[in-house]
Protein backbone atom coordinates (compact mmCIF):
# COMPACT_ATOMS: atom_id res chain seq x y z
CA UNK A 1 0.00 0.00 0.00
CA UNK A 2 0.93 3.53 -0.83
CA UNK A 3 -1.31 5.34 2.07
CA UNK A 4 0.74 6.89 5.08
CA UNK A 5 0.15 5.92 8.03
CA UNK A 6 -0.44 8.88 10.28
CA UNK A 7 -0.56 8.45 14.06
CA UNK A 8 -1.05 10.47 17.15
CA UNK A 9 1.65 12.07 19.75
CA UNK A 10 1.11 13.74 23.12
CA UNK A 11 4.70 14.16 24.14
CA UNK A 12 7.90 13.40 22.37
CA UNK A 13 8.57 10.34 23.72
CA UNK A 14 5.16 8.98 22.47
CA UNK A 15 6.82 10.14 19.18
CA UNK A 16 9.53 7.97 19.12
CA UNK A 17 7.19 5.12 19.90
CA UNK A 18 4.75 6.01 17.01
CA UNK A 19 7.87 6.14 14.68
CA UNK A 20 9.20 3.17 15.89
CA UNK A 21 6.66 1.10 15.73
CA UNK A 22 6.12 2.39 12.57
CA UNK A 23 3.93 5.76 11.57
CA UNK A 24 5.10 6.93 8.57
CA UNK A 25 3.89 10.75 10.40
CA UNK A 26 3.09 11.93 13.36
CA UNK A 27 0.56 14.42 14.45
CA UNK A 28 1.46 16.72 17.69
CA UNK A 29 0.13 19.40 19.60
CA UNK A 30 1.69 22.43 21.14
CA UNK A 31 1.04 24.24 24.79
CA UNK A 32 -1.78 26.61 22.73
CA UNK A 33 -4.19 26.14 20.21
CA UNK A 34 -4.90 22.13 20.22
CA UNK A 35 -7.80 20.49 20.98
CA UNK A 36 -6.17 17.97 23.36
CA UNK A 37 -4.32 20.57 26.43
CA UNK A 38 -5.16 17.84 28.37
CA UNK A 39 -2.06 16.29 26.75
CA UNK A 40 1.30 17.09 27.48
CA UNK A 41 2.00 18.41 24.37
CA UNK A 42 5.15 19.97 23.09
CA UNK A 43 6.66 23.21 23.67
CA UNK A 44 8.50 25.29 21.22
CA UNK A 45 11.47 24.02 21.40
CA UNK A 46 10.60 20.43 21.75
CA UNK A 47 8.82 20.49 18.78
CA UNK A 48 11.86 22.11 17.18
CA UNK A 49 13.45 19.41 18.52
CA UNK A 50 10.99 16.75 17.05
CA UNK A 51 10.65 17.79 13.93
CA UNK A 52 14.29 17.54 13.12
CA UNK A 53 14.24 14.08 15.30
CA UNK A 54 11.26 12.84 12.85
CA UNK A 55 13.10 14.15 9.56
CA UNK A 56 16.27 12.66 10.20
CA UNK A 57 14.09 9.58 10.20
CA UNK A 58 12.40 10.53 7.13
CA UNK A 59 9.08 11.08 9.08
CA UNK A 60 6.89 13.86 9.00
CA UNK A 61 5.18 16.03 11.63
CA UNK A 62 1.96 17.47 11.55
CA UNK A 63 1.31 20.30 14.28
CA UNK A 64 -2.00 21.06 15.20
CA UNK A 65 -3.80 24.32 15.67
CA UNK A 66 -7.10 23.86 15.78
CA UNK A 67 -9.51 25.40 18.08
CA UNK A 68 -12.17 27.60 17.26
CA UNK A 69 -10.44 31.14 17.33
CA UNK A 70 -11.00 34.55 18.94
CA UNK A 71 -10.31 37.68 18.10
CA UNK A 72 -7.45 37.96 21.11
CA UNK A 73 -6.11 34.59 19.49
CA UNK A 74 -5.20 35.87 16.29
CA UNK A 75 -1.74 37.59 16.73
CA UNK A 76 -0.74 34.79 19.08
CA UNK A 77 -1.50 32.39 16.07
CA UNK A 78 0.46 34.53 13.66
CA UNK A 79 3.24 34.68 15.43
CA UNK A 80 2.58 30.35 15.98
CA UNK A 81 2.39 29.69 12.25
CA UNK A 82 5.67 32.02 11.75
CA UNK A 83 7.47 29.56 14.27
CA UNK A 84 6.08 26.07 12.47
CA UNK A 85 6.95 27.69 9.26
CA UNK A 86 10.99 28.37 10.38
CA UNK A 87 10.92 24.45 12.58
CA UNK A 88 9.95 23.10 9.14
CA UNK A 89 7.01 21.65 10.43
CA UNK A 90 5.08 19.79 7.61
CA UNK A 91 1.71 21.24 7.86
CA UNK A 92 -0.20 23.07 10.37
CA UNK A 93 -3.90 21.47 10.89
CA UNK A 94 -6.55 24.68 11.25
CA UNK A 95 -9.98 24.28 11.76
CA UNK A 96 -11.19 28.46 11.93
CA UNK A 97 -11.45 29.70 8.64
CA UNK A 98 -9.71 32.69 10.33
CA UNK A 99 -6.59 30.58 11.49
CA UNK A 100 -6.09 29.75 7.91
CA UNK A 101 -6.49 33.30 6.62
CA UNK A 102 -3.36 34.29 9.37
CA UNK A 103 -1.26 31.78 8.33
CA UNK A 104 -1.75 31.70 4.75
CA UNK A 105 -0.73 35.78 5.86
CA UNK A 106 2.12 35.00 8.21
CA UNK A 107 3.51 32.15 6.68
CA UNK A 108 3.30 31.30 3.08
CA UNK A 109 5.22 28.15 2.69
CA UNK A 110 3.43 26.59 5.57
CA UNK A 111 1.36 23.81 4.32
CA UNK A 112 -2.36 23.84 5.64
CA UNK A 113 -4.50 20.60 6.67
CA UNK A 114 -7.86 21.60 6.95
CA UNK A 115 -8.99 19.40 10.24
CA UNK A 116 -12.06 17.22 10.65
CA UNK A 117 -13.48 19.72 13.13
CA UNK A 118 -14.67 21.71 10.21
CA UNK A 119 -16.94 19.43 9.15
CA UNK A 120 -16.05 18.47 5.68
CA UNK A 121 -18.78 16.36 4.37
CA UNK A 122 -19.26 17.27 0.75
CA UNK A 123 -17.30 17.57 -2.33
CA UNK A 124 -17.63 21.23 -2.66
CA UNK A 125 -16.47 21.90 0.74
CA UNK A 126 -13.05 20.29 -0.50
CA UNK A 127 -13.18 22.02 -3.63
CA UNK A 128 -13.37 25.63 -1.43
CA UNK A 129 -10.32 24.48 0.76
CA UNK A 130 -8.27 23.42 -2.32
CA UNK A 131 -8.72 26.69 -3.84
CA UNK A 132 -7.96 28.60 -0.39
CA UNK A 133 -4.51 26.95 -1.33
CA UNK A 134 -5.08 23.62 1.33
CA UNK A 135 -2.60 20.56 0.30
CA UNK A 136 -5.22 18.35 2.52
CA UNK A 137 -7.72 17.61 4.22
CA UNK A 138 -9.28 15.34 7.37
CA UNK A 139 -12.60 13.88 6.20
CA UNK A 140 -15.28 14.24 8.93
CA UNK A 141 -15.75 10.55 10.40
CA UNK A 142 -19.36 10.43 9.44
CA UNK A 143 -18.57 10.29 5.26
CA UNK A 144 -18.77 6.49 3.43
CA UNK A 145 -16.58 5.24 1.33
CA UNK A 146 -18.75 6.24 -1.81
CA UNK A 147 -18.94 9.34 -0.83
CA UNK A 148 -15.12 9.62 -0.05
CA UNK A 149 -14.69 8.35 -3.92
CA UNK A 150 -16.99 11.33 -4.83
CA UNK A 151 -15.08 13.66 -3.14
CA UNK A 152 -11.71 12.38 -4.70
CA UNK A 153 -12.94 12.24 -7.88
CA UNK A 154 -14.23 15.86 -7.65
CA UNK A 155 -10.75 17.36 -6.44
CA UNK A 156 -8.08 14.84 -7.22
CA UNK A 157 -5.32 17.00 -6.66
CA UNK A 158 -5.94 17.49 -2.86
CA UNK A 159 -4.80 15.10 -0.30
CA UNK A 160 -7.43 13.15 1.69
CA UNK A 161 -6.81 11.79 5.39
CA UNK A 162 -9.49 9.74 7.07
CA UNK A 163 -9.68 8.56 10.72
CA UNK A 164 -9.08 4.93 10.57
CA UNK A 165 -8.79 3.66 14.61
CA UNK A 166 -9.79 5.06 18.17
CA UNK A 167 -12.85 6.92 19.97
CA UNK A 168 -15.17 8.73 18.40
CA UNK A 169 -17.28 11.63 19.41
CA UNK A 170 -21.02 11.09 19.75
CA UNK A 171 -20.93 14.92 18.26
CA UNK A 172 -20.76 15.57 14.72
CA UNK A 173 -17.07 15.63 13.59
CA UNK A 174 -16.39 16.82 17.07
CA UNK A 175 -18.68 20.06 17.65
CA UNK A 176 -19.57 19.46 21.03
CA UNK A 177 -20.94 21.81 23.91
CA UNK A 178 -21.71 18.75 26.37
CA UNK A 179 -17.90 19.50 28.28
CA UNK A 180 -19.11 23.41 28.39
CA UNK A 181 -22.69 23.02 30.15
CA UNK A 182 -21.56 20.12 32.59
CA UNK A 183 -17.83 21.04 33.30
CA UNK A 184 -17.34 24.60 32.29
CA UNK A 185 -14.36 23.24 30.27
CA UNK A 186 -14.72 24.44 26.17
CA UNK A 187 -14.31 21.86 24.48
CA UNK A 188 -13.88 23.74 21.08
CA UNK A 189 -10.90 25.15 22.50
CA UNK A 190 -8.76 22.29 23.91
CA UNK A 191 -10.34 21.63 27.20
CA UNK A 192 -12.74 18.79 26.55
CA UNK A 193 -13.98 16.78 29.74
CA UNK A 194 -15.38 13.77 27.26
CA UNK A 195 -19.00 14.05 29.49
CA UNK A 196 -19.71 11.59 26.98
CA UNK A 197 -18.09 8.87 28.62
CA UNK A 198 -19.71 9.51 31.68
CA UNK A 199 -22.78 7.06 33.66
CA UNK A 200 -26.02 9.16 33.97
CA UNK A 201 -28.55 8.86 36.25
CA UNK A 202 -31.73 10.34 36.39
CA UNK A 203 -33.38 11.93 39.38
CA UNK A 204 -36.92 11.13 40.57
CA UNK A 205 -38.95 13.62 42.58
CA UNK A 206 -42.36 13.71 42.80
CA UNK A 207 -44.44 16.24 45.22
CA UNK A 208 -44.48 14.22 48.28
CA UNK A 209 -40.51 13.39 48.19
CA UNK A 210 -37.40 12.75 46.60
CA UNK A 211 -36.97 9.16 45.57
CA UNK A 212 -32.99 10.00 44.82
CA UNK A 213 -30.92 8.90 41.89
CA UNK A 214 -32.17 6.28 39.53
CA UNK A 215 -30.15 4.55 36.91
CA UNK A 216 -31.55 5.07 33.22
CA UNK A 217 -31.59 1.45 31.76
CA UNK A 218 -30.64 0.48 28.31
CA UNK A 219 -31.20 -2.67 27.24
CA UNK A 220 -30.24 -3.49 30.80
CA UNK A 221 -26.64 -3.10 30.15
CA UNK A 222 -25.88 0.47 31.79
CA UNK A 223 -26.41 4.02 31.05
CA UNK A 224 -23.51 5.07 28.54
CA UNK A 225 -26.17 6.71 26.85
CA UNK A 226 -23.85 8.96 24.67
CA UNK A 227 -20.48 6.63 24.97
CA UNK A 228 -19.65 6.34 21.21
CA UNK A 229 -18.05 2.70 20.18
CA UNK A 230 -14.13 3.09 18.92
CA UNK A 231 -13.82 2.99 15.29
CA UNK A 232 -12.03 0.14 13.31
CA UNK A 233 -11.64 0.28 9.73
CA UNK A 234 -8.38 -2.46 9.84
CA UNK A 235 -10.32 -4.98 7.19
CA UNK A 236 -11.08 -2.05 4.97
CA UNK A 237 -7.90 0.10 4.41
CA UNK A 238 -7.54 -1.64 0.50
CA UNK A 239 -11.13 0.09 -0.16
CA UNK A 240 -10.75 3.41 1.65
CA UNK A 241 -7.02 3.70 -0.64
CA UNK A 242 -9.53 2.85 -3.63
CA UNK A 243 -11.47 5.51 -2.57
CA UNK A 244 -8.90 7.77 -2.69
CA UNK A 245 -7.34 8.08 1.10
CA UNK A 246 -3.77 8.75 1.07
CA UNK A 247 -3.52 9.19 4.96
CA UNK A 248 -4.51 6.80 7.23
CA UNK A 249 -4.77 8.29 10.73
CA UNK A 250 -5.17 7.12 13.83
CA UNK A 251 -6.46 8.89 17.06
CA UNK A 252 -5.12 9.35 20.29
CA UNK A 253 -3.26 11.72 21.40
CA UNK A 254 -4.21 10.85 25.20
CA UNK A 255 -3.74 7.48 24.80
CA UNK A 256 -0.84 5.87 26.69
CA UNK A 257 2.70 4.21 24.76
CA UNK A 258 1.47 0.65 25.18
CA UNK A 259 -1.88 1.38 23.55
CA UNK A 260 -0.02 3.54 20.45
CA UNK A 261 2.48 0.35 20.16
CA UNK A 262 -0.13 -1.91 19.77
CA UNK A 263 -2.24 0.00 17.30
CA UNK A 264 0.47 1.87 15.63
CA UNK A 265 2.25 -2.51 15.23
CA UNK A 266 -1.00 -3.50 13.95
CA UNK A 267 -1.49 -1.50 11.33
CA UNK A 268 1.59 -1.37 10.30
CA UNK A 269 1.77 -5.01 9.65
CA UNK A 270 -1.81 -4.76 7.98
CA UNK A 271 -0.39 -2.46 5.62
CA UNK A 272 2.96 -4.40 4.31
CA UNK A 273 1.55 -7.71 4.49
CA UNK A 274 -2.30 -7.79 5.19
CA UNK A 275 -2.41 -9.58 8.04
CA UNK A 276 -6.05 -9.24 8.95
CA UNK A 277 -6.37 -12.10 11.01
CA UNK A 278 -3.60 -11.06 13.22
CA UNK A 279 -4.48 -7.51 13.00
CA UNK A 280 -7.85 -8.24 14.74
CA UNK A 281 -6.12 -10.20 17.16
CA UNK A 282 -3.86 -7.58 18.28
CA UNK A 283 -6.46 -4.70 18.35
CA UNK A 284 -8.07 -6.59 20.91
CA UNK A 285 -5.27 -6.72 23.39
CA UNK A 286 -4.75 -2.78 24.34
CA UNK A 287 -8.14 -1.19 26.30
CA UNK A 288 -10.92 -0.55 23.71
CA UNK A 289 -14.42 0.07 23.09
CA UNK A 290 -16.80 -2.34 21.23
CA UNK A 291 -15.66 -1.49 17.62
CA UNK A 292 -17.59 -0.57 14.37
CA UNK A 293 -17.06 0.87 11.11
CA UNK A 294 -19.32 3.73 12.06
CA UNK A 295 -20.43 5.08 8.26
CA UNK A 296 -18.08 3.76 6.44
CA UNK A 297 -20.39 1.50 4.88
CA UNK A 298 -23.72 3.94 4.82
CA UNK A 299 -25.84 4.95 7.67
CA UNK A 300 -25.48 3.18 10.73
CA UNK A 301 -27.54 3.48 14.15
CA UNK A 302 -25.25 0.94 16.05
CA UNK A 303 -22.38 3.04 16.92
CA UNK A 304 -23.42 4.07 20.51
CA UNK A 305 -21.43 1.65 23.29
CA UNK A 306 -23.71 1.06 26.32
CA UNK A 307 -21.83 -1.31 28.07
CA UNK A 308 -19.50 0.23 29.50
CA UNK A 309 -17.13 3.20 28.92
CA UNK A 310 -14.36 1.29 27.60
CA UNK A 311 -13.56 -2.29 28.01
CA UNK A 312 -10.17 -3.73 29.24
CA UNK A 313 -7.39 -5.30 26.83
CA UNK A 314 -7.27 -8.86 26.17
CA UNK A 315 -3.22 -8.22 27.78
CA UNK A 316 -1.55 -6.39 30.66
CA UNK A 317 1.39 -3.99 30.15
CA UNK A 318 4.10 -5.63 32.10
CA UNK A 319 7.65 -3.80 31.35
CA UNK A 320 9.52 -1.77 28.74
CA UNK A 321 12.65 -3.07 27.61
CA UNK A 322 15.72 -1.13 28.27
CA UNK A 323 17.97 -3.20 26.61
CA UNK A 324 18.91 -7.18 25.89
CA UNK A 325 21.43 -9.50 25.32
CA UNK A 326 19.62 -12.20 24.07
CA UNK A 327 19.86 -14.47 27.21
CA UNK A 328 19.22 -11.27 30.16
CA UNK A 329 17.22 -8.39 29.39
CA UNK A 330 16.99 -5.54 31.57
CA UNK A 331 12.83 -3.57 32.07
CA UNK A 332 11.22 -1.02 33.20
CA UNK A 333 8.32 -2.19 35.10
CA UNK A 334 5.00 -0.81 34.50
CA UNK A 335 2.73 -3.74 35.98
CA UNK A 336 3.00 -6.06 38.56
CA UNK A 337 4.45 -9.62 37.44
CA UNK A 338 6.59 -12.40 39.41
CA UNK A 339 8.80 -15.17 38.65
CA UNK A 340 6.80 -18.26 36.54
CA UNK A 341 5.13 -15.68 34.49
CA UNK A 342 4.60 -15.73 30.83
CA UNK A 343 5.28 -13.15 29.15
CA UNK A 344 4.96 -11.79 25.42
CA UNK A 345 7.42 -9.28 23.13
CA UNK A 346 5.15 -6.47 21.35
CA UNK A 347 7.85 -5.43 18.72
CA UNK A 348 7.57 -4.12 15.22
CA UNK A 349 10.31 -6.41 14.69
CA UNK A 350 11.02 -10.30 14.12
CA UNK A 351 10.28 -11.32 17.84
CA UNK A 352 6.87 -9.90 18.04
CA UNK A 353 4.48 -12.20 19.75
CA UNK A 354 7.30 -14.59 21.08
CA UNK A 355 6.52 -16.05 24.86
CA UNK A 356 8.97 -16.60 27.41
CA UNK A 357 8.41 -17.76 31.42
CA UNK A 358 10.56 -15.19 33.66
CA UNK A 359 12.19 -17.79 35.69
CA UNK A 360 14.95 -15.21 37.34
CA UNK A 361 14.50 -11.71 38.21
CA UNK A 362 17.03 -8.97 40.27
CA UNK A 363 16.44 -5.67 40.72
CA UNK A 364 18.98 -2.49 40.00
CA UNK A 365 20.08 -3.17 43.15
CA UNK A 366 21.11 -6.60 42.30
CA UNK A 367 18.48 -8.59 44.89
CA UNK A 368 17.22 -11.59 43.58
CA UNK A 369 13.41 -10.97 43.52
CA UNK A 370 10.44 -13.20 42.79
CA UNK A 371 7.73 -10.45 43.02
CA UNK A 372 8.49 -7.46 41.07
CA UNK A 373 6.62 -5.04 42.38
CA UNK A 374 8.72 -1.42 42.30
CA UNK A 375 6.62 0.43 39.54
CA UNK A 376 9.38 2.22 37.42
CA UNK A 377 12.44 0.00 38.90
CA UNK A 378 14.86 -1.62 36.27
CA UNK A 379 14.77 -5.29 36.48
CA UNK A 380 17.02 -7.76 34.80
CA UNK A 381 15.34 -10.47 33.66
CA UNK A 382 16.10 -14.03 31.96
CA UNK A 383 14.69 -13.68 28.57
CA UNK A 384 15.96 -16.15 24.90
CA UNK A 385 15.69 -13.38 22.28
CA UNK A 386 17.94 -10.31 21.94
CA UNK A 387 14.95 -7.54 22.08
CA UNK A 388 15.38 -4.04 20.88
CA UNK A 389 15.30 -0.74 23.27
CA UNK A 390 11.75 0.16 22.96
CA UNK A 391 10.28 -2.88 22.43
CA UNK A 392 7.76 -3.82 25.42
CA UNK A 393 6.63 -6.98 27.41
CA UNK A 394 2.97 -8.20 27.99
CA UNK A 395 0.92 -10.56 29.79
CA UNK A 396 -2.06 -12.36 28.26
CA UNK A 397 -4.92 -12.67 30.84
Amino acid sequence: MKAELLAPAGNFSKLKTAIYYGADAVYVGGKDFSLRSFADNFTRDELANAITYAHNLGKKVYVTANIFAKNADMPLLEDYFKFLESANADAAIISDSGAVYAAKKSAPKLNIHISTQANLTNKYAVKFWREQGAARVVLARELSLKEIKEIHEFVPEIELEAFVHGAMCISYSGRCLLSNYLAGRESNRGECVQACRWNYQIRKKDNLSDSGWLDIEEDERGAYILNSKDLNMSAHLQELEDSGVSSFKIEGRMKSEYYLATVINAYRRCMDAGFSDVTERELKTAFHRDYTQAYAFGENNKTVNYDDSQAKGDCDYIANVISSNGKTAVVEMRGRFKVGDALEVLSPNADFGKSFTVKTAKTSAGEDVTDCKLVQENYTINCPYKLNCGDILRRRK
